[in-house]
């Protein structure tokens, strides 16, 4: 007899998935730093510091940082004020 046909589909735009402030967020094939993570969510601005669990990640490091299924990325933005 036959034998059934077994289709497995990877999404091709979703490699994995991380956390920003605890917001899970997906990240396509092309993303594979953190730099590139958080320019491409808006996150890379001026005043912003960045922890990757519990550790700070100096600015000068996230474009080596490489994305980790299930990272936890906390990003504090600085607001200046009185």
């Amino acid at each position: 007899p036959p034998v059934p046909l077994r289709l497995t589909f990877k999404n091709s735009f979703t490699q994995m998935l991380v956390m920003i402030n605890n917001r899970p967020v997906e990240v396509a094939d092309d993303v594979t730093t953190l730099a590139q993570l958080l320019e491409r969510e808006g996150c890379a601005g001026p005043g912003q510091a960045v922890a990757v669990g519990e550790t700070v990640v100096p600015r000068t490091r996230w474009g080596a940082t490489p994305l980790k299924e299930g990272m936890k990325i906390i990003v504090i933005r600085a607001v200046c004020g009185g």
